[in-house]
């Protein structure tokens, strides 16, 4: 059976050591603040950004890889001896990183490449990956890949809920008297994942009510959760306990949210991500 290297991005935050050990390229998405452009870097490594920004008013900008850098990884997966190449990306609706990608591609002119916009982020990019990985190992083809990527990627629901609304008003989502009024009245927002795109689903009184809410979506269903945070380990381990008790043998991970997702939420920010 052919050989088949999986490409991704930073932002479905999958440990460094993880890629390493299965050879997952990783091309990771950039932050910018005060013009100093940083890469997003790997969990475990976000502490120094979200000092920065809770220590300033400055908001920072984020930006997708250069086509050059998909092109390189493209190109020595090929050296290396790989026959296809599956490259499964953050939703195209949050950032262009797919579009470079498949400018990439179409520079090469090689069709062994084939490139997935998964409407996804977070943990659901991540199991996506990790479903790449294991079919391969199982000598899948890529066309039999694909297909299940593109399926289960419309069958994964993310939900999400912030500390605090200042990160929202500094990103633009809230103006200062929303933020304001909200922080008032203790509200606290309910953001999903639709259709490849973060919106507001819905406003509760007080962050535990917001968790609740959340955890009522989660259907009786279903395989895999994912409980991604921005330094709120231990919350995030309380919930995992009521998940468990809810959901026996079902897999939960505990993962991080960094630069690029996370400035838009900030600490403490709290959520899920489940097929």
């Amino acid at each position: 059976m052919s050989k088949i290297k999986i490409v991704t991005d930073s932002t479905g935050y999958i440990k460094k050591e993880f890629a390493d050990r299965e050879d997952i390229s990783i091309v990771e998405l950039n932050y910018s603040f005060d013009d100093e452009i940083c890469k997003e870097g790997f969990p475990g490594e976000f502490q120094g950004f979200f000092d920065r920004l809770s220590d300033t008013e400055l908001f920072p900008t984020t930006s997708q890889p250069s086509s050059g850098e998909f092109l390189s990884e493209f190109e020595r997966a090929f050296r290396e001896g790989y026959e296809h190449i599956i490259v499964i990306l953050l939703s195209s609706k949050l950032s262009g990183t797919y579009n470079s990608a498949l400018l990439a591609k179409n520079m090469l002119e090689d069709e062994r490449i084939t490139v997935i916009d998964s409407m996804q982020a977070a943990s659901n990019l991540r199991f996506l990956v990790e479903d790449a990985l294991d079919m391969a190992k199982q000598n899948r083809t890529v066309d039999e890949i694909v297909s299940h990527i593109e399926n289960r990627k419309r069958d994964m629901s993310i939900y999400v809920t912030v500390d605090t609304l200042e990160y929202l008003r500094r990103g633009g989502r809230l103006t200062g008297l929303q933020s304001a009024l909200g922080e008032v009245l203790n509200i606290r927002p309910i953001i999903q994942m639709e259709d490849g795109e973060l919106e507001l689903l819905e406003k509760v009184r007080g962050k535990n009510k917001a968790i609740k809410s959340i955890i009522a979506k989660v259907p009786k269903s279903v395989q895999k959760i994912g409980i991604c945070h921005i330094f709120n380990e231990d919350e995030s381990i309380k919930l995992r306990k009521d998940l468990k008790s809810r959901f026996d043998g079902v897999e939960i991970s505990i993962d991080e949210l960094g630069p690029v997702i996370g400035c838009h939420l900030g600490p403490k920010a709290i959520g899920i991500c489940f097929y």
